[in-house]
């Protein structure tokens, strides 16, 4: 890791992204998902929300950072509840 001198979070936090995509991989090759309209004004499928849920992290961290001078802790706590919303409510059917 020292190649990009990131640092111990930024490394954590991408480990948890890979994570994230290797679990989604490994879920659609033993349950393939169906497309369906949920909470969000789309039809998605669980991979489509995790990519928004991401999408919206970025944003929000990026937002946190560039707003407030508080601890950058809460605005990851944020960005995980609104991909646990996205991921639970945006299929009807959960």
């Amino acid at each position: 890791m020292e190649w990009m001198a990131w640092t111990p979070v930024v490394a954590i936090f991408f480990g948890c992204v890979a994570a994230m995509l290797v679990g989604m991989t490994i879920w659609q090759v033993l349950s393939p998902t169906v497309p369906r309209r949920g909470l969000l004004p789309l039809v998605t499928t669980r991979g489509d929300r995790l990519f928004l849920g991401l999408l919206s992290a970025a944003y929000i961290n990026l937002a946190w950072t560039g707003l407030t001078d508080m601890n950058q802790w809460y605005g990851t706590g944020a960005s995980f509840v609104l991909l646990l919303i996205i991921m639970r409510w945006g299929d009807p059917r959960m």
